[in-house]
């Protein structure tokens, strides 16, 4: 395959145009690697069925563990897992955040999205690129990190994800050098707070 097209991005301030450059490759199928606020991603449309494949392939990852999805805000979320009283706390006061809350899956997520205990990883990530993308594609994407099998840890910047991945996806979107360190994730399944991973941001709203 040939390389990946890449595009520079101010993380903090980016441009429509810019972000519509993005949309676009999403809007058609394409597989993109993306700054968030905690690793340098890999994602799709949630809803391109073809690209979702290509990300488990690129992973090699099996069909049994689905990826997570990020959505724009908080209000989105609604839209893709069932929220429990005690969840729509918590998740208020510490998104946008560097979490991944484990959810019961709503019918808007594809099957392929969702495990076999019915439920989701979502995000909405402290980040401006991420969730003006997803404002502008209209629904939430797939995410996951910028990691194959064999790799000793996260990327943490476009040059490296080029020479690693670029023949592989279709757009690398350059944010700039990350201080790489994956999400916290949480399960609020049952109204059970569960860290199921340690990362990045602060655990003592979760102890």
């Amino acid at each position: 395959m040939s390389p990946a097209r890449t595009i520079e991005i101010n993380p903090a301030r980016p441009t429509p145009r810019r972000i519509q450059e993005v949309v676009d490759v999403l809007r058609q199928g394409g597989v993109i690697c993306y700054p968030t606020d905690t690793v340098y991603g890999i994602g799709c449309d949630i809803y391109n069925n073809k690209a979702v494949k290509r990300i488990f392939q690129i992973k090699r990852r099996a069909k049994e563990k689905p990826f997570s999805l990020m959505c724009a805000d908080f209000q989105e979320m609604n839209n893709y897992c069932h929220i429990s009283n005690m969840a729509y706390r918590l998740m208020r006061k510490n998104l946008p955040g560097p979490y991944t809350f484990i959810l019961p899956a709503a019918k808007l997520v594809p099957k392929i999205m969702v495990t076999r205990q019915k439920t989701v990883g979502i995000r909405v990530p402290n980040h401006s690129l991420c969730r003006e993308m997803i404002t502008t594609l209209g629904n939430a994407i797939l995410t996951t990190s910028a990691i194959l099998p064999g790799d000793e840890g996260a990327m943490s910047n476009a040059c490296d994800i080029e020479d690693r991945i670029g023949t592989m996806v279709d757009l690398v979107v350059d944010g700039g050098a990350l201080f790489p360190d994956p999400s916290t994730v949480i399960s609020l399944v049952g109204d059970q707070v569960e860290i199921l991973r340690a990362g990045k941001g602060d655990l003592s709203p979760f102890g």
